[in-house]
């Protein structure tokens, strides 16, 4: 095969390949729609954003059934997966009409709030940049729960890598 045969990749498949060898936790995040009704889809883009105020920064599809809810509502929920949370991830990843059916979730005040999360936070959406195909939201955290638990890694497009803690052997 000469050089000139070789097929270059596009600029778009080097990002998307080289994105997903960038290790990320991921996160289910939740709003309510105009109806009424809990919405939520998974992501693997958050961040911290700031400590004072403290804030996420939270990467959202505009293809997303969710996308206007979630950018239309005042308050959002963040729950960050742990290693045992493959199957929710699942279903927040999928299409499917009802997410919440069979799930442990209640509301908090107007946000859908999962339980048994490591991590649940509320927040008050404060700004929204639109750029390309996505929305950035950025939240201030109001409120929120830590537990225990292990976390959910994303990482060369599978939900089912797990942190190991380091072994705790003699000094």
């Amino acid at each position: 095969m000469t050089t000139q045969e070789r097929t270059v990749p596009s600029r778009t498949e080097v990002f998307t390949e080289a994105m997903a060898r960038l290790a990320s936790g991921v996160a289910v995040v939740t709003s309510r729609q105009p109806d009424g009704a809990p919405c939520g889809l998974l992501v693997s883009s958050i961040c911290s954003y700031s400590v004072r105020p403290p804030s996420v920064l939270v990467s959202i599809g505009r293809e997303s059934r969710s996308y206007r809810a979630l950018l239309g509502q005042a308050e959002f929920g963040v729950h960050l997966l742990g290693s045992g949370d493959g199957p929710v991830a699942q279903v927040f990843a999928g299409r499917g009409d009802d997410k919440f059916a069979g799930l442990d979730w209640g509301w908090d005040d107007l946000v859908p709030r999962l339980h048994h999360v490591p991590v649940y936070l509320r927040c008050l959406r404060r700004r929204v940049f639109e750029h390309g195909d996505h929305a950035i939201l950025i939240g201030e955290v109001a409120d929120g729960e830590i537990s225990h638990g292990e976390p959910l890694v994303y990482y060369r497009r599978a939900l089912d890598w797990r942190l190991e803690p380091p072994s705790r052997g003699p000094r």
